[in-house]
């Protein structure tokens, strides 16, 4: 299973960019699956529906299950965060796995960054940033790409597999 990370600061376009990412490679016959980290509290499951009657229970794990998909929800009931490596093992079979968020872990990433941003680019100090995607021409070590430029972003990820 091949990783690529997309990591930035709030606001840079790390969801457009993983979802673009995942359409073009899916597009070209490879399967793909992603984790999508969230910083707050999140929650797919509603109150009054069945499966949150169950969690609230006690459950620590519930399956919610239709014609068309599946989630499994988990509650961590005080438990750590999962690291990432946890969440790949729990992935199906893929052929790469796009993850957006995880920006202090160690796996390959892009970083999103725009120039009106505030916030400085995070590669200075992250040596797993293996290329940049941007709205401006930046000073970085490695490739550099238009935001909108999925399909060369694509082939990099592609090629650089091979490394």
């Amino acid at each position: 299973m091949n990783v690529i990370g997309i990591v930035g600061w709030k606001n840079s376009g790390k969801t457009t960019l993983a979802s673009a990412l995942i359409r073009e490679l899916s597009d070209r016959g490879l399967t793909v699956n992603s984790i999508k980290h969230a910083h707050h509290m999140v929650d797919v499951d509603q109150p009054g529906t069945d499966s949150y009657k169950h969690r609230d229970a006690g459950a620590q794990e519930v399956i919610l299950a239709g014609g068309q998909r599946f989630a499994i929800m988990h509650e961590l009931r005080g438990a750590e965060e999962p690291t990432l490596e946890q969440l790949l093992a729990r992935l199906g079979p893929c052929d790469w796995v796009v993850v957006e968020g995880f920006k202090t872990h160690s796996h390959r990433k892009i970083e999103v960054h725009r120039q009106e941003s505030s916030r400085t680019p995070l590669y200075p100090e992250d040596s797993n940033i293996v290329a940049l995607a941007a709205d401006y021409a930046a000073e970085f070590p490695g490739p550099v790409f238009d935001l909108n430029d999925v399909p060369g972003i694509a082939d990099f990820v592609l090629n650089s597999e091979k490394q």
